[in-house]
C-alpha cells in the first residue's frame, strides 16, 4: 500500500516553492563552484607535480660576474652536480611599456610548453610568456619592437622555471603587466646580447633530493663550492624558487579555503532546514499526533519531514557536479590561467572532489536534520494531540517591565520568541560580511599601499652598478648597497637591503650620525624591530651574522631595508673608504653604459605587488563581493520567512483587532530589521580584526611588507550593502504579511 504521507510531500513543495527554488540555486551555484574548482586545482596540481619531470626542471640557479670557468664547473660536476648555461638579456619593449628578459631556445633543462602558434624558427620572431601577452594585448602575429627593432610573435608559451613572473627572489608579488619573459633564435640572442649580459647557469642533481631540508643541504654545498671560486650576483635554491614554487602552493592553499567555505555554507543551510523543519512541527502538532495515535512510527514521520531537504541537497550535489565538470572548471581555470602562466593540461577524474561536494554535505545535512527531528519527535503523541511541545515541566515566559512601551515589549517578544531564528541570522551575517569585506577590503588595501609606495619614494630613480662609474648628472648622489637576510625563525628568512647613504643627504631625511642604523617602517612592523633593539642579519652567501644597534625607524613601506652613514657601511663590509655602487636621482641617467648597470629601480618595480594583484585578483574580488550579498539576502530572506510563518496566527489576530497592514508590518518585520542592522554594524568590527589577523598571518609568509589598512568608507559601503539588500527583502516579507487572512485566527484555537 502506498504511503499516504507522500501526498504530501508535493503540496509541501508548492506552497514552499519559493524557499525550495531558492536553496538550489544557491546550492548549485556553491558546489558548482568548488566542484570545478578543486577539479580545476587537482588537475592543475597534478599538471604542475608532473611538469619538474617532463620539463626538467632546475635544481637551483646561479648568476655570476663572468661565464663561468673551466676548474668551477669540474668542481661542480665531480660534486654531482650538472651544469646548464641559461643566459639572459633584459631589454625595455618600445611598443609596450615593459621590460622582457629573452634567452635563447631550451633544449636541455626548463623547457618551454608551447600553448599557440610556435617557438621561434627563423631570425626577426619571438616567443612571448602567454600571461604577459594577455596583459598586453599581444597576439600571435604582432610585433614587438626592441632596440628599435620589430620582432613577430611566433607564439605564445609557458617558461616551466617562470609559472609566475618573478623578476627577482627578493619580490613580494611577481608581476605579469610590465616583465614577461621570451625566446629567440640563438642568432637573434648573440645580436641582442652585446651588452648586458646576465651569466646565469642553472643546476640539476645527478641524485634527486628526497625532501627540501636534504635540497637544501646539498645546495649549500653547491654555494660554498661557488664561494671558493668566485662572489655570485645571486643563488636561487629550486626549493625556494618562488617562480615555480607559487604555483603549487597557491593552488594546495587555496583548495583548503574553498572546502572549509562549503562546509560552512552546508551547515548554515542544514541548519536553515532544521529551523524550518522545527517550526513546521510545531505548526502540524496536532497532524502529528494524530499520525502517532494512528499507529505511525516515529521513524515514518523523521523519513517524510527529512524527505525534501535530502531531495534538495542531493539534486542540488548532482546538478551542481555536473556543472562543475563542464562550466565552473573553465571558470576556476580561467581564474588561475589569469595569475599564473601555468602550462597545458588535462582534466582528470577527482574522486575526492567527488566525496568532498557531493557525499559529505550529503551526509551533514542528513546528520543535523535527523538529531534535531529525533529531539523534536521524542515526545508522547499526547503532547502532540495537546500542542503542549515544551521539554521541561514548566517553560514561563520572560517578564518584560510595564514601565516599557508596549509595542517595544511586543517586538522584543517577538524577537525573544524566535531566537534561534534570529541567532542564525547573526551568525549567517557575520560570515556574509566576512565575505563582503575580503571582497572590498582587498582592493582597498592594495590601493592603500601603491599610494603610499609612490608618495613615500626616496628618489625616482635608483641606480646599482656593477663597478663604480661617475656621471655628470647634477641630482645624481652616490650610495651604497648590499643585500643580507633576516634568520630564520617564526618568519621565513628575507632579503634586506642594506643600503649607506652619504652625510647630509638630500634623499633619504635620517641622522646617521650615531653608531646604530635605522631600518625602514616595513621591516620594523613586519619582524616586530623597534628602536632601542638589536637586530641581526647575515650574510646571504656566507655564514658570517652581523648585528645592528636600531637608532630609529624611517618611515620607507616600499622594501625591508636598512640605513646606515657610508662610513659605517664600508667599515661593515669591509670596503675602501669612499666606495659606492648605486646612483640615487630623480632623473634619468644617461651617460652610463647599460652594460654597468646591474638594476634600475623606478616606480613600476615598487608597485609591481599592487598592480599584479589588481591584475590577478580583480574579477575575483567582485564575484566575492556579490556572492557576499547575495548569501546575505538569501539568509535573510528564508529565515525571516520562517518567522513571519511561525507567527501568521499572532500576525492574523492582530488585523482581526484593528490593526492596519502598515502597523502589523512595523511589529514583526521591525524587529527582524532591528536584529539585522544590529547584526549588520555589530559584526564589522568583528570581522576587521578577524580579517586583519587573516591577512596579517596571510601575507607575513611572502617577501616584502602589505599592511592591512581599510579606510572607513569601505565600512560604510559595507553597511549600506547590507541595508539595502535587507530593503530588498523587507519588501517581499511585507507582502507576505498582507497576503495572511484574519480568519487564520480563528483556526486552531487553543
Amino acid at each position: 500500500m502506498k504511503n499516504p504521507l507522500l501526498k504530501r510531500l508535493k503540496r509541501e513543495f508548492k506552497s514552499e516553492f519559493s524557499k525550495y527554488l531558492v536553496i538550489f540555486i544557491f546550492m548549485i551555484s556553491v558546489i558548482g563552484f568548488v566542484s570545478g574548482f578543486l577539479v580545476a586545482s587537482s588537475s592543475m596540481i597534478k599538471a604542475n607535480d608532473e611538469s619538474f619531470e617532463k620539463y626538467n626542471i632546475e635544481d637551483g640557479n646561479f648568476e655570476l660576474y663572468a661565464e663561468c670557468t673551466d676548474q668551477l664547473q669540474t668542481e661542480l660536476e665531480n660534486s654531482g652536480v650538472e651544469l646548464f648555461e641559461n643566459f639572459y638579456v633584459e631589454k625595455e619593449t618600445g611598443n609596450v611599456d615593459s621590460t622582457l628578459r629573452i634567452f635563447k631556445n631550451r633544449e636541455d633543462v626548463n623547457k618551454i610548453c608551447v600553448m599557440e602558434g610556435s617557438l621561434p624558427d627563423e631570425n626577426g620572431e619571438i616567443a612571448v610568456d602567454r600571461m604577459y601577452a594577455d596583459n598586453n594585448d599581444i597576439e600571435v602575429g604582432d610585433s614587438i619592437v626592441i632596440d628599435s627593432k620589430g620582432y613577430k610573435v611566433s607564439g605564445l608559451v609557458s617558461f616551466s622555471d617562470y609559472t609566475a613572473l618573478y623578476s627577482s627572489p627578493s619580490d613580494m608579488m611577481f608581476d605579469s603587466v610590465k616583465f614577461g619573459v621570451a625566446t629567440v633564435t640563438n642568432e637573434d640572442f648573440e645580436s641582442l646580447s652585446e651588452d648586458n649580459m646576465h651569466y646565469c647557469y642553472s643546476f640539476t642533481f645527478d641524485d634527486e633530493p628526497k625532501d627540501d631540508t636534504q635540497a637544501k643541504e646539498m645546495c649549500d654545498d653547491v654555494i660554498e663550492i661557488i664561494a671558493e671560486h668566485t662572489l655570485p650576483v645571486s643563488f636561487i635554491p629550486g626549493y625556494s624558487n618562488m617562480a615555480f614554487n607559487m604555483v603549487g602552493n597557491d593552488l594546495g592553499n587555496d583548495k583548503n579555503i574553498v572546502i572549509m567555505f562549503l562546509y560552512i555554507v552546508v551547515l548554515i543551510i542544514a541548519f536553515i532546514f532544521a529551523i524550518t523543519t522545527s517550526n513546521t512541527i510545531i505548526k502540524e502538532a496536532a497532524v502529528i499526533g494524530t499520525l502517532r495515535a494512528s499507529g505511525y512510527k516515529k521513524r515514518e514521520i523523521i523519513a517524510h519531514y527529512m524527505t525534501m531537504p535530502m531531495i534538495v541537497i542531493v539534486v542540488s550535489a548532482i546538478v551542481g557536479n555536473v556543472l562543475g565538470y563542464t562550466v565552473f572548471k573553465n571558470v576556476a581555470a580561467s581564474m588561475y590561467y589569469s595569475s599564473f602562466s601555468l602550462p597545458t593540461y588535462e582534466t582528470v577524474w577527482n574522486m575526492e572532489a567527488f566525496l568532498l561536494t557531493t557525499v559529505i554535505p550529503v551526509v551533514i545535512m542528513f546528520i543535523i536534520n535527523f538529531v534535531i527531528l529525533c529531539n523534536k519527535l521524542r515526545l508522547s503523541p499526547l503532547k502532540f494531540l495537546r500542542r503542549d511541545l515544551s521539554m521541561s515541566m514548566s517553560k514561563r515566559a520572560l517578564k518584560l517591565s510595564h514601565k516599557l512601551p508596549i509595542m517595544f515589549r511586543y517586538r522584543l517578544r517577538v524577537i525573544l520568541q524566535n531566537m534561534p531564528n534570529y541567532i542564525m541570522i547573526v551568525f549567517g551575517v557575520f560570515l556574509a560580511n566576512v565575505i563582503l569585506l575580503f571582497g572590498m577590503a582587498l582592493p582597498a588595501v592594495i590601493d592603500n599601499y601603491q599610494n603610499e609606495i609612490v608618495s613615500n619614494m626616496v628618489c625616482d630613480y635608483q641606480y646599482v652598478l656593477k663597478a663604480p662609474v661617475e656621471t655628470d648628472v647634477k641630482s645624481a648622489e652616490k650610495f651604497s648597497v648590499t643585500s643580507l637576510e633576516t634568520l630564520e625563525g617564526k618568519l621565513k628568512s628575507e632579503n634586506v637591503s642594506v643600503y649607506g647613504i652619504t652625510d647630509n643627504s638630500k634623499y633619504v631625511d635620517v641622522d646617521l650620525s650615531g653608531d646604530g642604523v635605522y631600518i625602514s617602517n616595513a621591516l620594523s612592523e613586519k619582524f616586530d624591530v623597534n628602536k632601542g633593539d638589536t637586530l641581526t642579519l647575515k650574510e646571504s652567501y656566507g655564514e658570517d651574522e652581523y648585528k645592528f644597534t636600531v637608532d630609529g625607524i624611517y618611515y620607507y613601506p616600499g622594501a625591508i631595508a636598512v640605513f646606515m652613514s657610508d662610513e659605517m657601511f664600508c667599515e661593515t663590509f669591509d670596503f675602501d673608504s669612499g666606495y659606492y655602487n648605486g646612483y640615487l636621482c630623480d632623473e634619468e641617467i644617461l651617460d652610463i653604459d647599460e652594460e654597468f648597470i646591474a638594476t634600475k629601480i623606478t616606480e613600476d618595480d615598487l608597485t609591481k605587488t599592487s598592480r599584479q594583484m589588481q591584475t590577478s585578483m580583480g574579477s575575483l574580488m567582485g564575484l566575492l563581493s556579490g556572492f557576499g550579498i547575495l548569501m546575505f539576502m538569501l539568509i535573510i530572506y528564508l529565515l525571516s520567512k520562517i518567522i513571519i510563518e511561525k507567527n501568521a496566527q499572532s500576525i492574523s489576530m492582530t488585523k482581526v483587532l484593528g490593526y492596519k497592514d502598515s502597523e502589523t508590518s512595523s511589529l514583526y518585520i521591525l524587529s527582524t530589521s532591528i536584529v539585522v542592522v544590529l547584526s549588520i554594524v555589530l559584526t564589522i568590527p568583528v570581522v576587521n580584526y578577524l580579517m586583519k589577523y587573516l591577512c596579517d598571518t596571510m601575507l607575513t609568509q611572502y617577501p616584502g611588507y602589505l599592511p592591512y589598512f581599510v579606510p572607513f568608507d569601505t565600512f560604510i559601503k559595507m553597511a549600506l550593502c547590507g541595508i539595502v539588500s535587507y530593503c530588498v527583502i523587507a519588501f517581499f516579507e511585507y507582502r507576505k504579511v498582507k497576503k495572511i487572512k484574519l480568519d487564520l485566527a480563528l483556526k486552531n484555537r487553543e
